[in-house]
């Protein structure tokens, strides 16, 4: 089970680093404002602070 856990963080970890570090600064907005304007920043942003945790 830890093993499901670790891998599942680290696929959140690697998809938020594709998506996010990887884009530009105009990407990083439009990205930004999705979340905003979606509502999805609330949950999305905890989740991956998270799986950052648990991935290292």
């Amino acid at each position: 089970m830890a093993g499901l856990i670790q891998r599942t963080a680290q696929a959140i970890d690697d998809m938020w680093q594709s998506i996010w570090h990887d884009s530009s600064t105009t990407e990083k907005v439009v990205i930004a404002i999705f979340l905003i304007v979606t509502g999805l920043a609330i949950p999305v942003i905890p989740i991956v602070w998270l799986a950052r945790i648990v991935a290292r």
